[in-house]
């Protein structure tokens, strides 16, 4: 660290001028970057902060105002101290003006008593200063390479955050941008008291800039993050200390090495997890489109640390519950979080799965379950774990988490599509299904006609069937911009109540029975014969499967 001015005057070459304090005692720690001689009583002007200003006063101001100013234009630039020496203009004593000028900026007023030559002082000091720097730069390449290799070890944040505050001497803290602590190092100290209302003190310090020191707590702040996306902040609670305004904090470098440490492991981590998902599509895709032999697909699963060879495959697919439709961008974000949610619900759960995106919707996986692992308490703990880190993660809008949709088990690979295509429908088909009063996840069964429809969905039969039932109210709506199918599909889910669906479609009952007359009139059916209303509403449930 740089000299302080208590330093400075307790060197053999200024304790020979009998040097004494007369204002600005309480400053004495601030350091030293570099001694200035100067006779000007205009020399704030070509200073930058740090300096310790050697002066006889011999060409100083005589009036109070223009001491004063004096004063105040050397703490506005941040001077570390003035050192006037006696002899010259002044003999027993400094003007009052000037000694309270000083006090009251806080700025370090030393009087010699004694003569001493100035070049002296100013080649003890520099030496202290140039040393300073060689320590610096020692003390910098040491830093680096410690954290080089924390980052090429992938350490976890509590290691970098114990090395930040063994090298700094101080406790150091790693949080959120809700200021929450995610790892923290006393360093020796108690940790009771350093983490005691953390938040709410943390939320009362705002240092400008990416790096800041504030100097009311004496807390040293700087941002965690990368690629523009700031995730937490590393904190060095240290003493309060005063610093010029252009001299950085001394442990400002060790922070920032350690924050930088902790936002390239964090894209590490993530990167990698990101080729894992890449790989593990690639492997899923081939087993769906046949773009993989048997034996290619298990010899890269092994080599994955997936083994599918004797073992009882599944197939599940996961969908997100329809909500506002997000940006393109924002969609792929949230596809590619929800497929780490998945693989991390695997890990929780203890299984062993192919975990990758099938579309931009889906996930897809292929649980491969040993013979001692029971297929439904696994797909109930898979189930669990994914349902918990959704909600924790705020991923999923619903109450009741994503679609889980399951396929019937088959024991080889070569059987590993029929498993995942029959989940992709059950999937589809669940989608449409009001969620609540259901198991951990969906099967075929589960699903009944909805299922059915689903699997028929591309059948040019099926498609006709329902042009024949819905096409013209289809096309009414279409050309009017009204909702009567919508009306409709309201009536027959609530089981043709016609109450509770003008009650569930916001009319007033009038409204709503003028908007089902309208409905058979366009259809040329009538609403209240069962069949007519079973043959419309099996038409709406294959309008769903075929627009999926």
């Amino acid at each position: 660290m740089l000299p302080t001015v208590a330093r400075v005057l307790d060197l053999d070459v200024m304790r020979r001028g009998l040097p004494q304090v007369v204002a600005g005692a309480g400053a004495l720690e601030r350091p030293v970057r570099w001694v200035h001689v100067s006779e000007l009583p205009d020399v704030a002007g070509v200073l930058r902060g740090g300096e310790l200003v050697l002066s006889t006063g011999i060409a100083l101001p005589e009036d109070r105002d223009g001491l004063a100013r004096y004063v105040r234009e050397l703490a506005g630039v941040g001077v570390a101290g003035l050192v006037i020496e006696f002899g010259r203009r002044y003999f027993d004593s400094l003007p009052r003006a000037l000694v309270a000028a000083a006090e009251r900026h806080d700025l370090p007023l030393v009087v010699l008593r004694r003569e001493l030559k100035f070049v002296a002082v100013t080649e003890a000091v520099h030496a202290l200063v140039v040393n300073a720097q060689l320590e610096q730069l020692r003390v910098s390449e040491a830093v680096h390479q410690v954290f080089n290799e924390l980052a090429t070890e992938g350490a976890e944040p509590a290691e970098v955050v114990r090395q930040v505050a063994r090298m700094a001497g101080a406790p150091v803290v790693l949080e959120n941008l809700a200021h929450q602590v995610l790892a923290h190092d006393p360093a020796g100290r108690g940790e009771q008291e350093l983490l005691e209302d953390w938040e709410h003190r943390s939320r009362g310090v705002h240092p400008p800039g990416r790096t800041g020191h504030d100097p009311r707590s004496g807390w040293l702040v700087t941002t965690v993050g990368a690629r523009g996306q700031d995730w937490g902040r590393l904190v060095l609670v240290d003493e309060p200390v005063v610093l010029p305004p252009d001299v950085p904090h001394p442990h400002a470098m060790l922070l920032e090495r350690g924050a930088a440490t902790l936002a390239l492991n964090r894209l590490v981590v993530r990167d990698r997890e990101s080729l894992e998902r890449q790989t593990h599509r690639t492997l899923l895709s081939g087993i769906l489109t046949h773009a993989l032999t048997v034996s290619e697909v298990s010899l890269r699963a092994q080599a994955l640390g997936v083994p599918l060879e004797g073992r009882r495959l599944v197939g599940v697919v996961l969908r997100q519950r329809q909500g506002p439709l997000p940006a393109a961008l924002e969609a792929q974000a949230r596809l590619r979080d929800f497929t780490e949610l998945a693989a991390t619900a695997i890990r929780n759960a203890r299984l062993s799965a192919l975990v990758g995106a099938l579309d931009d919707e889906g996930v897809g996986l292929l649980v491969a379950l040993g013979s001692q692992q029971d297929e439904h308490a696994s797909l109930e703990s898979f189930a669990a774990a994914l349902r918990r880190l959704s909600a924790e993660a705020g991923r999923d809008g619903s109450a009741e988490g994503p679609v889980i949709a399951v396929g019937s088990s088959v024991g080889s690979v070569r059987d590993a599509r029929r498993t995942l295509l029959e989940a992709t429908q059950v999937a589809d088909a669940a989608l449409h299904d009001a969620p609540g009063g259901r198991a951990a996840y969906y099967r075929l069964p589960d699903v009944r006609l909805r299922g059915l429809l689903h699997l028929l969905r591309d059948d040019e039969r099926l498609q006709t069937y329902v042009e024949r039932e819905l096409g013209p109210l289809l096309a009414y709506d279409a050309e009017h911009g009204g909702q009567l199918v919508q009306m409709l599909r309201i009536y027959l889910e609530q089981g043709r109540n016609k109450s509770a669906a003008a009650d569930a479609a916001h009319l007033s009952r009038p409204s709503f029975y003028d908007r089902l007359h309208k409905v058979e009139r366009i259809l040329g059916v009538d609403l209240d014969q069962v069949e007519s209303c079973l043959s419309l509403h099996v038409a709406l449930l294959a309008l769903d499967a075929v627009r999926r």
